[in-house]
C-alpha cells in the first residue's frame, strides 16, 4: 500500500514537472516575440516604408491583445480549464507568427501582431493560476522560477536577433525561429491527460485561489486596487515601453541596442531567480519606491550617455525594473487577496494596455524629434542620436510620477499598520 502511494506521488511530481516545463516554454515564446520584434523594427520600416508612428501602432497591437486575453482568460479560467486556455494560446501563437511572416504591409502586421499579443496574454492568464494551484505548498518560489523565463526569453530573443541581423538573415526567418519552441510547448500540452490534470487541480490543497467572480470584482473596485492599476500602467510603460523601442532609441548611441537588451533582461532574470523569495519577506512598497528611483536615474542616464557609458546606465535601469512586475503582482496578492486570479490577470493586463496606448505616442515622439533635428541640418547619425535622447528624456516622466505615487503608498500602508501595532502592544501591556 505504501509503495502504491509512493509511486502515485512520484507520477504526480513527474506530471507537474512536465506541466511546468511546458509553461516555461510558452513564456519563453512570449518573451521572444517582444525581443525579436524590437530587433526587426528597422527592417520592417525599410521594407514596408513605415514611419515610427505606424510602427508604434503595430507594436501597440501586441500590448492590446495581451490585456484582452488576460481579461478573457481570467474570467473563463475556471470554466474552460487551463489546458484549453493554453491550447488557445498555442493556436494564436501559430496563427500570429504565420500571418506575420506572410504580411504584405501595415494592416497585415497589425492583425498578426494582435494575435501574438492575444496568445501572450493567454499564456499569462493560464499559467499563473495553474502553477499556483499545482505548487500550492511552494507557489511563491515556483511562480518566481516561472517568471524568470520572461527576461530569460528576451535574452534568448535579443541575442538571436542580434546574431541573425549581423549575418543578414531576413526578418521572416527571425520570426520563423519562434515556431520551434511554439510547436514543442503546444505538443506537450496536447499530450497532457485532462483527467489527471483536473484531479490534481481539484485536490483540497490546490484550492488556494478565490474563484468567486462577484467577490473578485468587489475587491477590484476598492480604491487601493484601482490605485495599483494606475501604478501598474506606469511601471509597465517604464519597463516595456523603453525596451520595445530600444533599437530605435539607442541605435545611434555607439552601443549595441540588442546587446543592451540582452544585458538588461539577463540581469533581471538573475535578480528574480536569486532574490525573488527575498522580495516577499521585505517591505514591498519600499522595494517599489527604490525601483522607481533607480529606473528614473537609469533612463535619464541613458538619455545623456554615449558609447560605453550607455552600458553603465543600462545596468542602473535594469536594477530599477527587475522587481517592478513581480512585486506589483505580489502586493495585490498579499493586500487584496479577494481579487484572486482575476485580479492578477487584470493588473497585468492593465500594464500591457497602457503600453499599447503609449507605443504610437512614443513612435510619434521619435518622428517629431527627427523632424526637429533635420531642421538643424545635422548628420543622419546625429539626428538619430538626438531623437533617441529626446525620447528617453520624455520616458523619464513615468518613473518620476511613480516616485511620488509609491511615496504616498508607503505612508498609506504605514498608517494602516500602526493601529494594529498599537493594539498589539496594548494587549501585551495588559498581559493578554
Amino acid at each position: 500500500m505504501v509503495a502504491i502511494v509512493k509511486s502515485t506521488e512520484e507520477n504526480n511530481q513527474q506530471f507537474k514537472q512536465a506541466i511546468f516545463i511546458a509553461s516555461c516554454l510558452a513564456l519563453l515564446v512570449t518573451a521572444m516575440t517582444f525581443a525579436i520584434r524590437a530587433g526587426i523594427l528597422s527592417q520592417l520600416s525599410a521594407e514596408f516604408s513605415l514611419s515610427s508612428s505606424e510602427l508604434g501602432w503595430v507594436n501597440s497591437m501586441a500590448f492590446l491583445g495581451f490585456p484582452v486575453a488576460t481579461l478573457f482568460g481570467g474570467l473563463l479560467y475556471n470554466w474552460i480549464g487551463a489546458k484549453k486556455l493554453m491550447l488557445l494560446a498555442f493556436v494564436c501563437h501559430l496563427l500570429g507568427l504565420a500571418l506575420t511572416i506572410t504580411a504584405g504591409g501595415f494592416w497585415g502586421l497589425l492583425i498578426s501582431t494582435f494575435f501574438i499579443g492575444f496568445a501572450n496574454g493567454s499564456v499569462e492568464a493560464g499559467c499563473n493560476p495553474l502553477i499556483a494551484q499545482l505548487y500550492s505548498d511552494n507557489k511563491t518560489t515556483m511562480l518566481n522560477r516561472f517568471h524568470v523565463w520572461f527576461p530569460g526569453g528576451i535574452v534568448v530573443g535579443a541575442v538571436l536577433s542580434n546574431y541573425m541581423t549581423d549575418f543578414n538573415f531576413s526578418w521572416q526567418i527571425q520570426i520563423a525561429i519562434m515556431l520551434v519552441p511554439t510547436l514543442i510547448y503546444g505538443v506537450m500540452f496536447m499530450k497532457l491527460s485532462s483527467s489527471k490534470l483536473q484531479a490534481l487541480l481539484t485536490r483540497k490543497e490546490s484550492a488556494v485561489l478565490v474563484n468567486n467572480t462577484t467577490t473578485n470584482f468587489k475587491a477590484m473596485c476598492s480604491p487601493l486596487f484601482l490605485f495599483m492599476v494606475f501604478c501598474m500602467m506606469l511601471t509597465a510603460t517604464s519597463e516595456l515601453g523603453t525596451q520595445q523601442w530600444i533599437n530605435s532609441i539607442l541605435g545611434a548611441s555607439g552601443a549595441s541596442p540588442m546587446l543592451i537588451m540582452a544585458m538588461i533582461t539577463g540581469l533581471m532574470a538573475l535578480g528574480r531567480f536569486f532574490a525573488g523569495p527575498v522580495i516577499h519577506r521585505l517591505n514591498p512598497v519600499g522595494v517599489l519606491l527604490a525601483s522607481a528611483i533607480l529606473t528614473t536615474i537609469g533612463i535619464y542616464s541613458m538619455s545623456i550617455a554615449t558609447g560605453s557609458q550607455v552600458y553603465s546606465a543600462a545596468i542602473i535601469f535594469a536594477l530599477g525594473v527587475t522587481y517592478f512586475w513581480p512585486t506589483m503582482i505580489g502586493f495585490v496578492a498579499e493586500n487584496i487577496e479577494d481579487s484572486g486570479a482575476l485580479g492578477m490577470s487584470v493588473l497585468g493586463g492593465s500594464g500591457m494596455f497602457a503600453v499599447s496606448i503609449f507605443n504610437p505616442i512614443i513612435g510619434g515622439w521619435i518622428d517629431s524629434s527627427r523632424q526637429e533635428a533635420s531642421l538643424a541640418q545635422l548628420s543622419p547619425q546625429a539626428t538619430e542620436l538626438m531623437a533617441g535622447q529626446s525620447v528617453l528624456t520624455n520616458l523619464t516622466i513615468f518613473p518620476m510620477i511613480l516616485i511620488v505615487a509609491f511615496t504616498v503608498l508607503f505612508f498609506i500602508m504605514k498608517k494602516q499598520v500602526e493601529p494594529s501595532n498599537i493594539s498589539f502592544k496594548a494587549k501585551q501591556n495588559q498581559g493578554v
